[in-house]
């Protein structure tokens, strides 16, 4: 318990300095090995996504100030969730945690395309004309507060140890960014490793602009659920150099501001 209260009083510095390791390492990896060309000013790209993550994680702190590892830590002294309720090795509920909770985001990845009101902040993401680093922390920060509330909800209801919900979020993070990169595998390595996690050409496949290629390949991390539930696709119908990214009603200079990509979700298709 104590180890994990200090782990808990740390997260927002481990978390922090992961990511922006991960992030410097993918970065510099897509300068060496591109996948694609990017279409759009990469400054301009990166300046609208980096100030989203920050804006992102000043509205997770303000409304959620003990986030998903200080619920994790009040379940368990109030005893709630399953793995409070059960005994069973620590190290099993912390495995079982860690794959639920993949499978959580997963299904709300799912909704967030399937229902309208989802759809509508869900989609500021995919807006994105090109795919890199910067695209894994694209996100409205509506869908962020509502993604918050659904995870923490799962954390009570699984009773997740504050370890394995601090180990999810880094590892969630770091393959969110590692699958959203403009990163180059050897085909081989690739195969190999979609057979376990989601890669950066599987996941791209999910940024089509064609509709049935975009309701595919929703995994973060596993890729089990993409295979399990019958939503894998292989490859995009183009190609990886020539399909198109983002949406099909969004392929000019629109997606590249800051404040329309702020007002996204609010506008009318008349308006936008």
């Amino acid at each position: 318990m104590a180890f994990q209260a200090i782990l808990a009083d740390n997260e927002a510095v481990v978390r922090l300095g992961v990511f922006c390791g991960l992030f410097t390492v993918l970065a510099l990896s897509e300068v060496w090995r591109p996948r694609r060309r990017l279409r759009a000013s990469k400054s301009h790209r990166w300046f609208t996504n980096l100030a989203i993550v920050v804006l992102d994680s000043i509205a997770v702190r303000l409304i959620f100030p003990a986030a998903a590892v200080g619920v994790a830590l009040w379940a368990e002294t109030s005893g709630w969730g399953l793995f409070n309720l059960i005994e069973v090795p620590f190290w099993l509920a912390a495995l079982t945690s860690i794959v639920a909770l993949d499978f959580a985001v997963w299904f709300s990845h799912v909704l967030s395309h399937k229902i309208p009101i989802f759809w509508r902040f869900h989609r500021m993401h995919h807006s994105d004309r090109d795919f890199d680093v910067t695209t894994a922390i694209r996100f409205h920060p509506v869908e962020i507060l509502a993604s918050m509330l659904y995870k923490v909800a799962w954390v009570v209801a699984l009773g997740a140890p504050a370890v394995a919900v601090i180990l999810f979020e880094i590892i969630l993070n770091g393959c969110a960014m590692f699958n959203h990169s403009n990163l180059r595998l050897p085909l081989a390595l690739d195969r190999v490793l979609r057979a376990l996690i989601v890669t950066p050409d599987m996941h791209r496949v999910h940024h089509s602009s064609i509709v049935n290629e975009t309701d595919s390949n929703y995994g973060f991390n596993l890729s089990i659920w993409d295979r399990l539930f019958k939503t894998y696709v292989d490859q995009p119908r183009l190609g990886h150099p020539d399909m198109e990214i983002g949406l099909a009603d969004y392929q000019d200079e629109r997606p590249v501001s800051l404040i329309w990509s702020l007002k996204m979700p609010f506008l009318n298709r008349a308006n936008q």
